[in-house]
């Protein structure tokens, strides 16, 4: 997936694209938005500001996954796990503006189709939502394919996997997933042409030397994937960062149920990196930064790392507090 921080000089330099819209164009617009599942805030940075400076707005869910941001449309969608549903809230340039500190909801889908959120993707008026599975849920892993419209979301198919989901990344027709509680992740081709119920992987594989993944995005233009490892969730010093290179040839010389080996990548770890439980990430194609979303060290941590040339144990080049944070979500166009 997508909040901010730091110093002035640091945040002109900074950012931007989206999980799914990698630009390497002059940008006109570059914004950070974040979400929590603690704070019911969300944040918006606009990167290209002279001062930049991070605006956080109240929204009417205390715990927000899956945060993206349309500058067109100024609304933003979160996946809300404390109303089980999608939610859109427009406004925020003008609140921005105004100086207000609230979003209003303009849309939602209905209450209650999922439950246990934990990530979006978005595509144009598309938006997939991963269902976690719990007890309250019955145990079951949903991928659910919305369509935005005028008056709110429409649920158009509703399918099932045989594992534990938490991060996905849309990739033209095609979508990857992690499985959680595993080092592996997913490829369903032509994702949108399934008939809902069970669905079938097109190919699954491991990623050597990653113990739980959660984060994952890809960038076509630099043809690079990255993904987080949160290893034990209650450990504050064993996360990392994955990126694979040359990933499309890659994976695609991978055999299904084989494994990318430790060669195949460039790997951060260690005490200086600060990842304890690093939830989602976003990459910006154009800048060349990677911004994790820490949820365990101090409660919560927005970190942004330089592209890795080489493995190694390698301190972000900012840190800033944001409690609770779930999500994070680049924007450059």
């Amino acid at each position: 997936m997508k909040n901010l921080f730091i110093s002035s000089a640091f945040l002109i330099l900074l950012f931007a694209s989206c999980d799914n819209n990698d630009s390497d164009s002059t940008p006109a617009e570059a914004s950070l938005v974040t979400s929590s599942n603690t704070s019911g805030k969300i944040t918006y940075l606009d990167l290209l500001a002279t001062t930049p400076m991070v605006k956080s707005f109240t929204v009417g869910s205390i715990d927000a996954e899956g945060i993206s941001y349309n500058s067109e449309t100024d609304a933003v969608i979160v996946a809300s796990r404390t109303n089980n549903r999608l939610e859109t809230y427009t406004g925020l340039k003008t609140a921005l503006t105004a100086g207000t500190d609230n979003l209003m909801l303009s849309l939602s889908s209905l209450t209650g189709e999922f439950t246990n959120a934990r990530v979006t993707a978005v595509s144009g008026d598309i938006v997939v939502v991963t269902q976690d599975q719990l007890a309250s849920n019955g145990l079951i892993n949903k991928l659910l394919i919305y369509k935005k419209t005028t008056t709110g979301f429409s649920l158009l198919k509703t399918f099932t996997t045989d594992f534990k989901l938490w991060g996905i990344h849309m990739v033209g027709a095609d979508l990857y997933a992690v499985a959680d509680l595993t080092g592996d992740i997913v490829l369903f081709k032509d994702f949108m042409t399934n008939a809902s119920g069970n669905i079938a992987a097109t190919k699954r594989v491991t990623i050597a030397g990653l113990v739980r993944t959660h984060g994952i995005t890809y960038s076509a233009s630099d043809d690079v994937m990255i993904l987080t490892d949160v290893a034990s969730a209650t450990s504050a010093t064993d996360g990392g960062l994955i990126v694979i290179k040359n990933f499309a040839s890659i994976f695609a010389s991978t055999e299904a149920a084989g494994t990318i080996a430790l060669t195949n990548q460039v790997r951060v770890y260690g005490p200086n990196s600060l990842l304890g439980n690093p939830v989602d990430v976003a990459y910006d194609s154009a800048t060349k930064y990677i911004y994790v979303a820490e949820r365990l060290n101090a409660g919560g941590q927005v970190l942004t790392y330089s592209y890795p040339t080489a493995s190694g144990d390698f301190a972000p080049i900012n840190v800033r507090a944001e409690a609770g944070v779930t999500s994070v979500f680049v924007l450059r166009k």
